[in-house]
């Protein structure tokens, strides 16, 4: 089963997370989209990119279900697998709670890893750059 992560193109932090979860995805399931590109368009989910607090939205294929904010976190943590399933345990917190945190990073996103003139995707294969 394939799941589509959808970013923020213009935000350093969220490319960098990009990179990151490509290189942690071992099975590779995941395909990147940025929030400002055609099929987030096409799917409603650019207003997700806004620039007080973006997210990121993670859409599994099968059923075109999506997951924002802390949830989207959460299924990663599944997804990925591994150690990273610890944080899965993260769904046991208040989504009021999760959510707050999320959006206190999500707000100063820019400010902790500024803002970025191109959308990074990664490379054919991440773990060679």
């Amino acid at each position: 089963m394939r799941w589509v992560f959808f970013f923020d193109g213009d935000c350093a932090f969220c490319s960098r997370t990009v990179r990151w979860v490509s290189w942690a995805d071992r099975h590779r399931r995941l395909v990147f989209e940025p929030l400002q590109g055609d099929l987030a368009e096409r799917l409603g989910f650019t207003n997700c990119a806004a620039p007080d607090g973006g997210t990121i939205v993670l859409m599994r294929e099968s059923d075109q279900r999506a997951f924002v904010r802390s949830d989207a976190l959460i299924e990663l943590a599944r997804l990925l697998g591994g150690a990273w399933r610890i944080f899965a345990l993260a769904r046991f917190i208040p989504r009021r709670f999760r959510d707050a945190a999320y959006d206190w990073v999500a707000k100063n996103r820019f400010r902790l890893m500024g803002k970025s003139n191109a959308c990074h995707l990664p490379n054919s294969d991440p773990r060679n750059g």
